[in-house]
């Protein structure tokens, strides 16, 4: 979902819109009430955020799992599976499944290790425990109730931030600030901003900082490109293949998790060809690509880099050492 601009400002809609925040918050309090909250028996890392929109969580998520699997912990990842018919639990085949079976994300996280969907998360982390999980990553699921977690990270954009701080719909929050911090062990912060919400913390909630770095950079300086996207906040996408010298020459964006057709692909090549240009996009967006026309199309590799590595780790130690 993309964004709307009064989201970012505490303005005459948003604070029109406030009222029916109370409706939003209603039902997610309904539903806290009458859900009933399972653990799977293993440690469960959620990685979720306080807002609707991409703040980087899948990115997040792989690298909580590198830093688990440093420490020995073999980790599985959890994913509801949003965009996919799939309903699980249902362990992710990234040779087999596609983006309609089970949602981009996790077929870009069963790149790096064994991932699940399942509406029900309960029944998905148990069932990955049975499978042999160690540890549980839930991407995204701050809000859900059904799981017990035993530490969760928020991520959170820099720049972004938390908008104007305004519950749906009128603003980008899925519950209140206050709400999201009683239930989170720290924030990571993605970027080199200092949104003014940092100001008022409470000091039981450590930042941690990092960065989107990208992988292959060095292929793109240079290079005239057509930049095409369907995520929430495509900026931050050109924002990056500037950063490694690319000359974008045209942007396309469609709407987040758009199902890409072969008839928008084929233009896409045809204006990329016209303007001299190569067609590059995300990792998320190729998962979404029919698996027989990803030929031609770059992708532009990212991982996060937590600027003191260390404090996640004692974080994840303090946590595997709870009764």
């Amino acid at each position: 979902m993309r964004a709307p601009d009064f989201w970012l400002a505490d303005g005459c809609m948003a604070k029109a819109l406030s009222p029916f925040s109370l409706l939003w918050r209603a039902g997610a309090g309904i539903r806290a009430m009458t859900t009933t909250m399972r653990h799977p028996g293993c440690k469960v890392f959620c990685v979720g955020n306080f807002t609707i929109g991409g703040a980087g969580k899948t990115p997040t998520a792989i690298a909580l799992y590198h830093t688990l699997h440093k420490m020995g912990i073999q980790a599985h990842f959890l994913s509801r599976g949003y965009g996919g018919r799939e309903t699980g639990p249902h362990r992710v085949d990234p040779m087999k499944d596609t983006a309609a079976d089970v949602g981009d994300e996790p077929l870009l996280l069963a790149r790096t290790a064994p991932a699940w969907i399942s509406r029900d998360r309960g029944m998905g982390a148990e069932t990955a425990r049975n499978a042999g999980a160690k540890a549980i990553i839930l991407d995204d699921g701050l809000q859900n109730p059904s799981l017990i977690k035993d530490c969760s990270f928020a991520v959170v954009d820099s720049v972004f931030g938390i908008g104007n701080g305004r519950v749906i719909p009128a603003g980008p929050m899925r519950e209140t600030l206050e709400q999201g911090l009683a239930k989170v062990r720290a924030i990571i912060l993605i970027g080199d901003g200092n949104p003014p919400f940092l100001k008022n913390l409470p000091a039981s909630v450590p930042v941690l900082r990092a960065r989107i770095v990208p992988c292959n950079g060095a292929e793109f300086a240079g290079r005239r490109v057509l930049a095409f996207a369907g995520i929430s906040r495509p900026a931050k996408f050109h924002d990056s293949l500037r950063a490694v010298g690319a000359d974008i020459v045209a942007t396309v964006d469609f709407a987040d998790h758009h199902p890409f057709r072969a008839a928008e692909l084929a233009e896409l090549h045809q204006k990329a060809k016209s303007l001299n240009a190569d067609l590059v996009t995300t990792e998320k967006d190729l998962m979404r690509l029919p698996a027989g026309q990803r030929n031609g199309i770059n992708t532009l590799d990212i991982v996060l880099e937590f600027e003191a590595p260390d404090q996640l780790e004692k974080i994840i130690t303090a946590v595997l050492s709870d009764a």
